[in-house]
Parts: structure tokens; sequence; C-alpha cells
């Protein structure tokens, strides 16, 4: 393996070095290493899954990463795309279904679920969903020609109650450049919104429930979180907090559980029970360099099955109970 520094290669500076063959960065970890094709077997399939020419990266170094990271992307080396070669059936559509961010203590037992292909039968003992049959809502995935390897997808309005709030053009679609567009990102914890387009859904939040409530500016500083309000000092709850939808592409509305977007905890400084938005500042469109105009963050999947149609260039939303979904697949 060439010797070739992490801090040289984030900062393009390797004209000195002789650089690895491969260099992968996410979020705040980084691999270096080289990649290899082998074949790649499922021996639990029926019949037997063989992926000829599989190709991998074989980490020599690592700098805030985990053992190992999948790639679901778009791209062609993603494990999707590869597997699609030899298995379109498989590869062409996963789903996950991530549990709750909710500090339990049975949480931890039960990992969230990742299902490659499709289900074309019911799951037995699928205790998963409310009703019998799962109902998925989908939208459809738009081509962002700079950023490929991006789920995006068009946002069109956001509702808080009854009022309908429009996305502005940018969360719609993506243009020639690769600006816009909302990508659905499981990487990400907060959906993040174009500032002038996030003010107006805080706005219209606390409009319906600062009337009832103060203000936490104290835990607003410490969390970064905006807005946050104290509790009901008598019944310690938020019992008037409007209900969240997002309304997507092709018609396609997704309901918000409450906890997806407005999280409860006691402040121990005030001894008081706060709430607050779990929604983030995405900063001013006009500063910001392009790229996606949103993220749709985990925070907000939790709770949910994603599904990623990409036969039919789609993706899918459907409440579950993630842990019983783990429970019925295994």
């Amino acid at each position: 393996m060439a010797k070739c520094p992490l801090e040289s290669i984030e900062i393009s500076d390797c004209h000195k070095f002789s650089c690895p063959p491969f260099y992968y960065a996410y979020g705040d970890g980084s691999f270096v290493g080289k990649l290899y094709e082998d074949t790649l077997s499922f021996p639990s399939s029926s019949p037997l899954l063989k992926l000829p020419n599989f190709t991998f990266g074989c980490a020599h170094s690592a700098l805030g990463e985990p053992i190992g990271v999948a790639g679901f992307g778009r791209g062609i080396l993603s494990f999707p795309a590869q597997l699609a070669r030899s298995s379109p059936e498989i590869g062409n559509y996963f789903s996950y279904c991530l549990i709750s961010h909710a500090f339990d203590e049975t949480r931890v037992l039960k990992p969230s679920p990742l299902i490659l292909g499709r289900r074309e039968k019911k799951i037995k003992n699928d205790v998963s969903a409310s009703e019998e049959e799962v109902f998925y809502s989908y939208t459809p995935l738009l081509e962002n020609p700079k950023h490929s390897y991006f789920y995006c997808v068009g946002l069109k309005a956001v509702s808080i109650g009854k009022r309908i709030i429009p996305a502005p053009v940018s969360l719609q679609r993506v243009d020639q450049r690769g600006n816009g567009g909302m990508v659905v990102d499981s990487g990400t914890t907060f959906t993040m919104l174009p500032r002038k387009f996030y003010l107006s859904v805080v706005g219209e939040f606390d409009r319906r429930v600062g009337e009832a409530h103060r203000r936490s500016s104290a835990v607003e500083e410490r969390t970064g979180l905006s807005p946050c309000y104290y509790g009901d000092e008598k019944e310690k709850s938020f019992n008037d907090v409007p209900k969240l939808a997002l309304h997507f592409g092709g018609n396609s509305t997704v309901v918000m559980p409450r906890r997806n977007y407005f999280y409860e905890f006691f402040d121990g400084k005030a001894k008081r029970k706060v709430g607050c938005v779990m929604l983030l500042d995405g900063g001013d469109e006009a500063e910001s360099g392009g790229g996606p105009a949103g993220l749709l963050g985990n925070y907000q999947q939790q709770g949910f099955e994603v599904v990623y149609d990409l036969e039919e260039k789609r993706v899918g939303f459907a409440r579950r109970k993630c842990a019983s979904l783990w429970d019925a697949l295994n």
C-alpha cells in the first residue's frame, strides 16, 4: 500500500506521495485501502447465488469509522448495483426499518432490519403493521446529473395542522447543474430545510404552540434545537402539538408520528418538562454553493419501512413496528 497520510488526502495535498488506490470519506470518518475483485457467494440462498467480479475495498487505514461500511447509494459499485447484475429482483429492491431513537432498555436488543429483495408474500407472524395490509406511499426518484449517487426526491410542501406551506422550487426538483431536491439519507440524523422555508415551518409551529407554552431559550442555546417550549406545569404534557406531514411528488403524503418531529424530555436545570422541534436550519440557499436543497434525516424516518424500488425509480414509506418486523423476519 502506498504511504499517503490521511491528513494529506483530506486537504488534496498528495503531490508528494503516491496515493493509495482508493480513498473513501463519509461524515467524520475515512478509509484508505485497495480495491479487489472476487466471487461473492450467498450459501443460505436457494438456489445458490454467486456474484462474479464483485468489487470491494480492503481498508488498511481507518479514521473515525466502524469496521466496515456497506455502500447502498446509486453508484455502480454500490452493493445493490452489483447485486442487481446477477439478481435484479434482489438488487433493485431493498428496504430498511429504523427502530426508535427513544431511550428504551428493550430497544438495544433489537437491530433495525435491512431487507434485500421484494417480498411478494406477507411475512408469517408479522405484527409490525397496525393493518393487515401495509400501505406504502411512493414518491418518484429524481435524477441528479451531478450527484448521481444520491436518492433525491421532490418535496412539494409541509403541513402544520391544516395549514399547507408550499416548498420552494429548489426542494421540488433538481436542475441541470445538479442543484436542488431533497436527499433521503439514512446517515444524517435530522431533516434539514433551506432557511427561508425552515423559518416558515417553525414559525407556523410556534404560532400554534407558542400561545400555550413559554419558549425555553436556555434549552435552545444548549442544544441548538429551536423552537423549544416548557411543558404545562399541571399536566406536564404537550397535547396541543399540531400534526406535521411531508408532501412529496407523485401525490405522496407521509404523516409523521409526533415523536419524529417533537422530542420531549426533562430539563434538570429548570426541573421542568421541555419539548423541542427536531428540524434543522439548512442555511441560506444563496450561500450554500449548490447541491441538494434539503435532507430527510433518519430521525424523521424512524418507525417507517423505507423502500427503495430502483426498477420503478421510486421511494416508498410505510408506518411499521420495526422491532416486530425484525422478529417476524427471524
